[in-house]
């Protein structure tokens, strides 16, 4: 996807200094550190849930890794171990 964003003059020429400076493009360390900020407001986020918010998260991201090719029977559901 192609976005066109507009920069501050002001901002560009420290841009391109940190790029020469990491040996990437102006566009690789924007995308680097618009990254690194949505990874560190996700860490802010979880950090600030309640426990039964954390316990919730992670049930769903259980769920979302569950095959969901695999099925069984109702009667398997509820079975349960003998």
């Amino acid at each position: 996807m192609r976005k066109i964003i507009d920069i501050d003059e002001a901002l560009l020429p420290k841009l391109k200094l940190l790029a020469a400076i990491e040996g990437v493009s102006v566009k690789k360390l924007m995308e680097k550190s618009v990254e690194w900020y949505l990874d560190y407001k996700q860490q802010e986020r979880i950090q600030s849930m309640s426990a039964e918010e954390k316990e919730d998260l992670g049930l769903l991201l259980l769920m979302q890794q569950a095959a969901i090719d695999k099925t069984i029977s109702e009667e398997e559901l509820f079975k349960g171990k003998e």
